[in-house]
């Protein structure tokens, strides 16, 4: 009686383990943060202003910058950021820290290396990056697998 106990309950702990397992950080499955993903960057791309690359990165001008250069994609730069995911969540801002990111634009995710050399100095756009240029289908701290992600940048300069 205790052993077939035993074996249910260890059954039981380990299913919940996969279910934990595959499912992003809020508990929602990979499936669905992809699924409400397509949906958000479906119904964002036709609001006024953005514009969507051919990778899917969508961003939008927030304020027009006075440089004239774009950094490339080794290129240094220093920038401020906001980041949210599409509930609102936010999960990272060097803005709240008060303090700005010095990175290689090879040192990054894919939407970030690709919205920042859309930028000149002085620009703050926000980016709107499908899983597939984030973290794809893997969690990464509090951002939740499968998640479309959306920064608000400031490129400060470029080195």
């Amino acid at each position: 009686m205790l052993m077939t106990f035993l074996y249910v309950a260890i059954g039981a702990l380990f299913i919940y383990a996969l279910k934990r397992a595959f499912a992003g950080t809020t508990g929602t499955s990979v499936a669905g943060n992809i699924e409400a993903g397509t949906q958000f960057l479906e119904e964002n791309k036709s609001k006024e202003g953005v514009i969507e690359t051919e990778s899917g990165l969508q961003y939008l001008q927030l304020q027009a910058g006075s440089g004239t250069v774009h950094p490339g994609p080794k290129t240094k730069v220093l920038a401020h950021y906001h980041g949210s995911l599409i509930d609102g969540t936010v999960f990272d801002s060097s803005v709240d820290r008060g303090q700005p990111l010095d990175f290689g634009l090879n040192q990054v995710i894919r939407g970030w290396t690709e919205g920042l050399q859309l930028m000149v100095e002085g620009e703050k756009v926000r980016l709107f990056i499908p899983s597939k240029l984030g973290y794809g289908n893997r969690p990464a701290g509090s951002i939740p697998a499968g998640s479309v992600l959306i920064f608000d940048v400031e490129l400060i300069a470029i080195h």
